[in-house]
């Protein structure tokens, strides 16, 4: 081991308190970072050790978060069309990635939290559970983790791989570290041509090109109906701004505020519906919103339906489909504050037109494209974004056509999925002498090493 990584994992353990007190914090708004703590340290009481054999691999996909779950979840779909024996172990870093992911888990598979990256909290999980392959989704690269795959020979693919121009200079500040960890990938699927470009420049082998995982979303039929009705019954266009994050809602509030002011009319024409990203921030939006003088339901509390309100809020989880659904446009959070955007694939998907602002950094080509297909609107700002959302859902022409064109473009960049657990299947057989049957045994034991 080098003195720089033997340097960086002394940090990381001493770094430890500091991760509980963390964690602390956070539960007293999420419970779900109370639970199992001690699994982030290597300590996974009586959850059995697990053996795995060639003919059934234990398949271990890193979902940090929500969205790369959601990724992992397209992934994971033709992984097992293609390993239909695989098991799997499913890591997490955050409490609403962790709820997502329990969706994927069937009898024999294993959900703990993502190993805290010192040396002893690496081994302790890697001997214990011992995957056949890793799979990290999106950007998840850490130095501990990838040094002790290499010490342990565990292959580790990087899955949907992106990488934005901030990260890779923070890479090639952090070279001494980075370099290593991205060098020891035995597979890298980059999104986009640029994305392969920034990863070879920290030091990545990019095994293929392939797109975005997220284009092969499949819509839940049941939350789309759900959600259409809902919006036939509301009697005027729907206007969402999708995935808000801290500061965003204070700038819609300000701009519906200067849109009724130019003209109450205006701004009376569509129902409004926010849909927070945070669940943890869902009852400071609703005083916020009460305090600016608006209305406010639930949809926690909707029964039949959404009630009569200013502001509809979607304070669910793992429903956004439903939301797609209910919604004629989607202004899209996380672009108007600069903070790099959310994922736009799902709103297409499902027929959504986008409008976004000037800050989509973090899917930058899909963003782009969705404007050259007529899928979405670049606007610089707020105020412009809530004038050309309540346009574009008051015209009906204008909505069909971009709602065509969301469809069109969603449809038109699907397969990556597919080639992707094709890629993972190939180097999984390259390690284990992989055969594809349907060998039934019990992995379990508890006296194994």
């Amino acid at each position: 081991m080098g003195l720089s990584l033997m340097l960086y994992g002394w940090v990381a353990r001493l770094a430890r308190p500091l991760v509980r007190r963390k964690l602390a914090r956070r539960a007293v708004q999420e419970r779900g970072y109370a639970q199992m703590v001690e699994q982030r340290f290597g300590d996974y009481g009586d959850l059995p050790r697990y053996r795995a054999v060639p003919e059934m691999p234990l398949v271990w996909i890193h979902a940090v978060s929500l969205g790369e779950t959601r990724a992992a979840a397209i992934l994971l779909r033709e992984l097992r069309l293609q390993i239909p024996a695989l098991r799997l172990l499913l890591t997490h870093g955050t409490a609403t990635g962790r709820e997502e992911g329990r969706k994927l888990l069937l009898p024999g598979d294993i959900q703990v939290w993502q190993p805290w990256d010192d040396r002893a909290s690496v081994n302790a999980f890697l001997r214990h559970f011992r995957p056949s392959i890793g799979i990290l989704m999106e950007t998840e690269m850490w130095p501990g983790l990838a040094a002790g795959c290499q010490r342990e020979h565990v292959p580790l693919v990087l899955a949907n791989a992106r990488l934005n121009e901030k990260s890779l200079r923070g890479a090639q500040r952090l070279a001494w570290l980075a370099r290593p960890a991205y060098q020891s990938l035995r597979s890298v699927i980059a999104q986009t041509e640029a994305d392969a470009a920034r990863l070879r420049a920290a030091g990545a082998e990019v095994t293929a090109v392939l797109g975005n995982l997220k284009f092969d979303v499949e819509p839940d039929a049941a939350q789309l109906a759900q959600g259409q009705a809902w919006h036939q019954a509301a009697g005027k266009p729907v206007v969402m701004l999708a995935s808000s994050r801290e500061g965003e809602e204070a700038l819609w509030l300000q701009a519906l505020a200067q849109l009724r002011s130019s003209g109450p009319e205006a701004a009376a024409k569509v129902q409004w519906l926010l849909v927070p990203r945070h669940p943890q921030r869902f009852d400071e939006i609703v005083q916020l919103l009460q305090r600016a003088g608006l209305q406010v339901s639930r949809r926690s509390q909707w029964q039949e339906g959404p009630q009569p309100a200013d502001v509809w809020l979607g304070d669910s989880m793992g429903e956004m489909q439903l939301y797609y659904g209910l919604a004629d446009v989607a202004m899209l959070g996380g672009s108007f504050a600069p903070l790099g955007g959310q994922n736009l694939i799902e709103a297409a998907a499902c027929g959504c037109p986008v409008v976004m602002g000037p800050h989509t950094f973090n899917f930058a080509q899909a963003a782009d494209s969705s404007v050259q297909a007529g899928a979405g609107l670049r606007v610089p700002g707020m105020d412009e974004g809530l004038q050309q959302a309540v346009a574009i859902a008051t015209d009906r022409a204008s909505h069909s056509r971009m709602r065509r064109a969301a469809l069109q473009f969603a449809q038109a960049h699907r397969g990556a999925a597919k080639a992707s657990a094709q890629l993972v299947a190939a180097v999984l057989e390259s390690t284990d002498g992989f055969v594809n049957s349907s060998f039934e045994a019990s992995l379990f034991d508890e006296d194994s090493a």
